[in-house]
């Protein structure tokens, strides 16, 4: 009878401690920020190149200090960047049950100064979301969020 009643203890006990740990690294696993070895206009316009370069387009882009001036409120430099691939999209927009993930669209990536001076860049870490979603939507996802980090690869130290 003892060895279950140390089974059962020991398998909740196992159960909570892995939900602490994924609970507390779920941000870190999410997003991604990296350092740019650039400052911030020039970390934009290379940034903006790239995209080009590979063949994404930026439908909009959100200076969110700009925004928050309109507010009174005075923030660090940060931009939003909406990033497109308008045929991985339509594989994902043709078919009613992928739409779901319309939410995420278009890929974006946010480029910001933080109070050290120094510029980073951050996205969601869309390659591992797509993992948790299967067929069609994560083949698109993956192949987009690699396509995203090779755009990246110019801004990143």
């Amino acid at each position: 009878m003892k060895p279950v009643i140390y089974g059962t203890v020991g398998f909740i006990a196992g159960a909570i401690i892995t939900l602490i740990v994924v609970y507390a690294s779920a941000p870190g696993m999410m997003l991604s920020e990296d350092e740019s070895p650039y400052g911030f206009d020039e970390t934009i316009e290379i940034l903006t190149q790239s995209v080009d370069d590979h063949g994404w387009t930026i439908p909009k882009t959100h200076n969110l200090q700009r925004s928050m001036a309109k507010f009174g409120h005075e923030v660090l430099p940060v931009t939003v960047i909406e990033l497109c691939h308008p045929d991985h999209a339509n594989r994902i927009l043709q078919e009613d049950d992928e739409r779901i993930v319309a939410t995420l669209m278009p890929c974006r990536v946010a480029v910001y100064e933080k109070s050290d001076g120094k510029v980073y860049i951050s996205r969601m870490n869309s390659g591992m979301l797509a993992g948790m979603m299967g067929g069609l939507i994560a083949e698109v996802m993956s192949l987009a969020a690699a396509q995203n980090e090779e755009i990246l690869q110019p801004v990143l130290k």
